[in-house]
């Protein structure tokens, strides 16, 4: 439907064009992994290093050759990298940032059929209902579980990093950010589903009184 078409946009053609160009991208990685084995392509860092915010300490020296103020104090957070990662290093730092490539990956993958689909055959249907409560379910459940697969491997990382921090629950805990805007946005899209979901029952009634 035009009307719907253009309510869409640009939104449509943004989505479109980030997923042509990121499915390209995960297509080229695989053809130069394949013909060149020194090339990689890391989600989660090459180096194997975990920072700990909840530990940061104050000082007052210069950073980063960033001289402080008089009566400015400078926080540091420690930050832990392998020399010369090994092959359980490399896969958990891997881990610590994947599921997080997954998330968005899907989230732009169903939103860009959503798109296309409601701009052909309208945005008050129960399909596009649907397809919104699914994209919303996949950012609140994939959002909690992409974090807590981040951390477990950010937490058992760095429990091969130092002595300090055993691979435990209170690590774990000091590790784990609650990822607020995601639940957030993914609370949003479902609230707007049943929107459009009762926007669709009303269209539907009127066309049968019609």
């Amino acid at each position: 439907m035009a009307d719907d078409s253009r309510l869409l946009e640009p939104l449509s053609s943004v989505v479109s064009i980030v997923v042509r160009v990121l499915l390209g991208f995960m297509v080229l990685s695989l053809a130069l992994s394949l013909f060149d084995t020194d090339v990689h392509f890391e989600w989660g860092g090459s180096d194997a290093c975990v920072s700990t915010d909840w530990i940061s300490s104050t000082t007052s020296e210069a950073s980063m050759g960033l001289h402080p103020k008089a009566g400015v104090q400078v926080d540091t957070v420690p930050r832990y990298c392998a020399d010369d990662p090994g092959t359980y290093q490399q896969t958990l730092s891997f881990l610590a940032g994947f599921p997080s490539f997954v998330l968005m990956t899907g989230a732009l993958l169903i939103l860009n059929r959503l798109l296309s689909v409601s701009a052909r055959d309208g945005v008050y249907t129960l399909w596009t209902a649907g397809r919104l409560r699914l994209l919303g379910w996949w950012l609140l459940i994939g959002s909690l579980a992409a974090r807590a697969v981040e951390t477990t491997a950010r937490t058992a990382l760095l429990s091969t990093l130092t002595t300090e921090a055993p691979f435990n629950v209170g690590t774990w805990t000091g590790v784990w950010t609650t990822p607020y805007f995601q639940v957030l946005t993914a609370m949003g899209v479902l609230v707007f589903a049943r929107i459009t979901r009762s926007g669709a029952a009303m269209r539907d009634d009127l066309e049968g009184t019609v």
